[in-house]
């Protein structure tokens, strides 16, 4: 209980302190939004009246807490170039992002645990030999360049999707899905490489163990033994791997987003930088670093529930 006492205020405190650096991170950039809004309209008297309609002019102190507090409630502002509610905005796209991230874990995991288990238990047969110098070469390609492979290849070459022919969850569930698929494999490919070699090692470390070779002397058998005894120890430092691919998928699909134009956060964001838009940057990037934040606070917990060692700590 002291465990998830300790690591639920560290994730609290956490946060608390991802906002700090969000919000006054985008105060201190060169640059007024409020001359940016009004262009070649921009006064001196016009720009005054803007900062005050918008708050500008207030202490950063205020206007952090102020916006905090919005914030915490779901108000996350308005924006300054589309001047409608961030929030109406993010609720369309974080649907796109979440979704995309979910596939790619998924391919990770439904891939990685067989090839694992498999090329453990046969690691000497050529297969698996085969499946070692194929991970090598995934490990070593960045997804964006995967993604750039996908697009020309299956995109323009054998033509199984159109590229920047997005569809929509809100018209057609099942080709939103299928347009995200080849996204989604270009995010997974290098992670499911490194799980199975990480889960793979982790199988072959812990079958030399004495434990192991105790439950062979009383009559187990292989997969008894892999199944009931090993796979459990092997998959702790495998669940903490998984847990920080999946966060670091969430930031990455940023980048996958702009390859397959995926009308996500990840080119929200991108747009509205360039824009100087600062409540959606402020929104998207603490919406991203909660959701890597939850993450990584459930793997602590299920680490946890894996290896009770870790409760004394």
């Amino acid at each position: 209980m002291r465990y998830v006492v300790k690591k639920s205020v560290t994730f609290i405190l956490t946060l608390l302190l991802v906002s700090l650096l969000a919000f006054f991170a985008f105060q201190i950039i060169p640059g007024d939004p409020a001359i940016k809004m009004l262009g070649t309209q921009a006064t001196p008297e016009k720009i005054a009246a803007l900062q005050d309609k918008l708050g500008l002019n207030r202490p950063m102190p205020v206007r952090y807490l102020s916006w905090l507090g919005d914030f915490f409630f779901g108000d996350m502002g308005e924006s300054y170039s589309y001047h409608m509610s961030v929030s109406s905005m993010l609720a369309g796209k974080l649907p796109i992002t979440l979704t995309l991230t979910l596939m790619s874990f998924i391919m990770i995991v439904a891939g990685a645990v067989p090839l694992g288990i498999y090329t453990a238990k046969h690691k000497d047969k050529p297969v698996t030999k085969a499946v070692n110098v194929l991970n090598q070469i995934a490990m070593s390609v960045p997804p964006f360049f995967m993604g750039i492979l996908f697009t020309y290849l299956f995109g323009i070459v054998l033509r199984w999707f159109t590229p920047g022919g997005f569809v929509s969850y809100t018209s057609n569930i099942g080709g939103f899905i299928g347009y995200l698929f080849f996204p989604a494999v270009a995010i997974a490919v290098p992670k499911l490489a490194m799980a199975t070699k990480m889960l793979q090692g982790s199988l072959l470390s812990e079958m030399q163990l004495d434990y192991v070779r105790t439950a062979y002397s009383r009559g187990n058998r292989t997969n008894g033994v892999l199944y009931h005894h090993v796979l459990k120890n092997a998959m702790i430092p495998v669940v903490t791997f998984l847990g920080m691919t999946l966060a670091d998928i969430v930031a990455g699909s940023i980048i996958i987003e702009q390859v397959f134009s995926i009308p996500g956060l990840g080119r929200l964001l991108i747009t509205s930088i360039s824009n100087r838009d600062y409540p959606v940057v402020q929104a998207i990037i603490v919406c991203i670093a909660v959701i890597v934040i939850i993450i990584n606070y459930v793997v602590d917990i299920v680490y946890q529930i894996l290896d009770p060692r870790v409760r004394g700590q």
